[in-house]
């Protein structure tokens, strides 16, 4: 099985270690905590990270037709799973880096109650949410919906982003007056956002598990190697939880 830790000191003891770049493709809900994470690995190594950001579901066609990310932070554990199958990351490399969790959030004070029975109220002209189908905030939100039994119902006032990015600028925006969004953006390093929010409960949908894997552009690279170390470290794990993600 693939060792990052292994490698890295072979890579160090052969005198390669030297600072060079690295090129991440991060899944939009760990936006926040990524300038920070990088900031503080660049700091430390000397590499400099170039990071890329977007939907999970978009990450795998780029990276399927060649685009030169080392490294793919994603919003899921089955995207990195697939990639690893079908050849195109180190094997073994794979490891579940967070666990997300799913907001319903609007910035208005007192819209938004602590049961999310606002959904069930009809009180809102659009409530947005991120493609399902690209990416697995949108997922757990529709799952969210069906499990309230307010699908179909509330179809009709659904307004979708391609990233969970941009279904929390259509709600800063007032596109949208609420939208599931992730933890991580309203909690902006451990001081929430003002406005009003209700932490959907783990049982309304799939645990979010997020993977990081180290894609083949990346598994000779010291900066890439380094990096995947430094994620899996106390510091970075500390980014994390003052994000509100689960570990």
């Amino acid at each position: 099985m693939f060792r990052l830790a292994s490698l890295w000191l072979a890579l160090m003891a052969a005198g390669i270690a030297s600072a060079d770049e690295v090129h991440v493709a991060v899944a939009a809900n760990f936006t926040g905590p990524m300038k920070e994470i990088a900031t503080a690995f660049e700091r430390e190594s000397g590499h400099k990270v170039l990071t890329t950001i977007g939907a999970t579901g978009k990450f795998y066609a780029q990276i399927k037709n060649g685009a030169p990310f080392q490294v793919l932070l994603a919003a899921d554990d089955e995207t990195p799973a697939r990639l690893e199958r079908e050849g195109n990351a180190a094997p073994g490399s794979r490891f579940t880096y967070a666990i997300g969790k799913l907001v319903l959030w609007s910035p208005q004070a007192g819209l938004v109650d602590q049961r999310g029975d606002v959904l069930g109220g009809g009180k809102f002209t659009h409530l947005a949410i991120a493609n399902p189908k690209l990416a697995p905030y949108g997922a757990a939100a529709m799952q969210t919906l069906e499990k309230l039994g307010l699908h179909e119902r509330l179809a009709p006032t659904l307004v979708q982003g391609d990233s969970i990015a941009q279904a929390h600028q259509f709600v800063v925006s007032g596109a949208a007056p609420l939208g599931f969004v992730a933890m991580s953006q309203i909690k902006g390093g451990g001081k929430p956002e003002t406005g009003s929010a209700w932490v959907v409960p783990q049982e309304m949908y799939a645990p979010i598990k997020q993977d990081a894997l180290l894609l083949a552009a990346g598994k000779d690279q010291p900066a890439a190697i380094a990096f995947l170390r430094y994620l899996r470290g106390a510091p970075a794990r500390a980014v994390m939880r003052a994000y509100g993600y689960g570990l």
